[in-house]
């Protein structure tokens, strides 16, 4: 089976039309988190969401969030969230989409309670600082139980690098944001790097 593709973090509507031509399988905003410089209002993100081609799949990308978060971003029109840190009984029950669970490693013991809940569809594995582009020892995830989760793998993957990811975990999605970024001070997503990731995942084995 394919791995799939996400590439997080958008920010702007040309963005969005960069991942039209491209078509990832997934792509995430960054949702009620200031500290991010990839963070959008609810606003820009309704915005970006209209521009962006139906075929993806779009994730809502936050952190500890609360019952009303959860719930707005419901009805600006996103098809998952994704949710970093805190995750309480009661916004994981309020939360009307499917729900992927983000760990870093020293959340891991707390996998198995979670990939339990049928309100969660998919685990993402990232570094411990999410959006950082630090990678992680990979090797960590060998032991955690098959539960047929969506699994997606996150931080520090690159074009460079994303062959060998898959080759050594398997996932089912490799997830990346700001390896495909502009270095030179412009915001958003630099469109080669954007193809050159897809196009090293894509590539056969």
């Amino acid at each position: 089976m394919h791995t799939k593709i996400k590439i997080c973090g958008l920010t702007s509507v040309t963005d969005a039309q960069i991942i039209n031509k491209e078509l990832p399988d997934f792509t995430g905003i960054v949702m009620y988190f200031p500290k991010s410089k990839r963070n959008r209002t609810p606003e820009q993100a309704r915005e970006i969401l209209a521009a962006l081609d139906p075929a993806v799949t779009a994730v809502a990308v936050v952190v500890s969030p609360d019952v009303s978060q959860v719930r707005e971003i419901a009805s600006l029109g996103f098809d998952v969230i994704q949710i970093h840190g805190a995750l309480p009984d009661e916004v994981l029950e309020s939360c009307e989409l499917p729900v992927w669970k983000a760990f870093n490693l020293s959340d891991l013991p707390d996998y198995e309670r979670y990939s339990r809940n049928p309100k969660i569809t998919g685990c993402v594995f990232d570094a411990a600082e999410p959006g950082s582009g630090k990678t992680f020892d990979w090797n960590e995830l060998q032991a955690l139980p098959a539960d047929g989760k969506l699994r997606l793998l996150a931080g520090g993957l690159t074009p460079d690098n994303v062959t060998a990811a898959i080759c050594a975990i398997h996932p089912d999605v490799v997830d990346v944001s700001s390896a495909v970024e502009f270095t030179d001070g412009r915001p958003g997503k630099d469109p080669d790097k954007v193809k050159s990731f897809i196009g090293a995942v894509r590539r056969p084995l």
